[in-house]
């Protein structure tokens, strides 16, 4: 099985840098309802959004954007293992936050795409 340890060395990285971020925030885990307010933010965030907030100069909005592409990586890495029949899966912070995100995309929420640039001319 040599060659699919990353995947569970990738998800304890992303569950750290995770954690990280939460508590820069000040993400109590436990709380269920913060957590899916943020899910509910991070599913409506679009790439454009995205890219805003981790562009951002206030710390909080910055931090914010790294832990919902965080959330990304942690799924891919988890979709892409499982392609090749390894179950993957993060820590306590990743499961409380993934759970979040699940209940928030079960709830309807969804992504609008990016407004569509004006053309010059």
């Amino acid at each position: 099985m040599s060659g699919f340890g990353h995947y569970e060395r990738t998800a304890d990285e992303l569950e750290r840098e995770i954690v990280k971020r939460g508590i820069a925030i000040g993400i109590d885990w436990q709380d269920a309802a913060r957590l899916r307010e943020l899910a509910a933010r991070a599913l409506s965030c679009t790439p454009g959004c995205m890219m805003k907030m981790l562009r951002s100069p206030i710390r909080q909005e910055k931090l914010t954007g790294e832990l919902f592409a965080l959330s990304e990586l942690m799924f891919e890495n988890m979709r892409q293992s499982a392609e090749v029949g390894m179950h993957t899966h993060g820590g306590p912070a990743w499961k409380a936050f993934g759970r979040a995100l699940y209940e928030a995309y079960d709830a309807g929420v969804v992504r609008d795409a990016d407004p569509v640039p004006a053309m010059e001319g």
